[in-house]
């Protein structure tokens, strides 16, 4: 497994709010990287991405013996509800940290086979030679609004509302986190991001900048395209291959 990273604050915003984490097993053979975009206020914001990919991060690797099949779903599902709790309490307990949170979007990569999380708007993309698709489903009010057949994936892109969430990490006491699968084969990638660069790229852009690049540039390359589009959010990348 092989996974390149990088997070920039943008061109606008004065604190960096994202986090990202990518953590290999002792034998190489087991890949854990997540995304983290916070809320609530620079300080609050970084704290609440910082707390959740470190603890979630550490929950999932230091159990390795439930690396895998419905082992690793309860696994993933109890690291990012110990996350929730703790930045939860946190928020009530400090004013200054009140009604923070984070989305989150995770991959635990082990012999090919892929299992995904996400909580938020934060997402991961699948990318082979065949194209781009996503992966998750936004946790927002512009995406149910799209699953209802209210509005456009095309409307959606402009909406007035398209960054208000209905989930996040720490934001109540409980969280419900969605977990999906993915085989994943020599040539193939998986994309995390937060959304600093979904709404700035296009899929198609993506697909280019991973497979018609040196993979090993694609997350400065494709977060370089973003700030030249005026960067007005943090943007964070990760890309996985076999």
């Amino acid at each position: 497994m092989k996974a390149w990273g990088i997070t920039h604050v943008g061109r606008v915003r004065d604190n960096n709010e994202d986090s990202y984490k990518i953590e290999f097993s002792n034998d190489k053979k087991t890949l854990l990287a997540v995304v983290c975009d916070g809320m609530g206020g620079a300080r609050a914001g970084q704290t609440a991405s910082s707390m959740a990919c470190e603890i979630f991060a550490e929950t999932v690797m230091s159990r390795p013996s439930e690396h895998t099949g419905k082992k690793l779903e309860g696994l993933l599902k109890e690291a990012v509800s110990l996350a929730n709790s703790e930045i939860f309490e946190k928020s009530c307990s400090d004013e200054s940290y009140a009604g923070m949170g984070t989305t989150m979007v995770a991959a635990m990569c082990k012999n090919g086979k892929t299992m995904l999380l996400n909580v938020g708007d934060s997402r991961a993309y699948f990318i082979d030679a065949e194209g781009i698709s996503r992966i998750t489903r936004d946790h927002s009010l512009v995406e149910d609004m799209v699953q209802r057949g209210t509005i456009t994936e095309l409307e959606a892109q402009t909406h007035p509302n398209k960054n208000v969430i209905t989930r996040a990490v720490g934001t109540e006491r409980d969280i419900c986190a969605d977990i999906y699968t993915k085989e994943l084969k020599n040539g193939e990638y998986i994309l995390l991001c937060s959304d600093g660069l979904s709404n700035l790229l296009n899929e198609q852009e993506m697909l280019y900048e991973v497979l018609y690049g040196e993979p090993e540039g694609a997350c400065e390359r494709l977060c370089e395209i973003a700030n030249s589009r005026g960067g007005f959010d943090n943007i964070t990348v990760v890309l996985i291959t076999k």
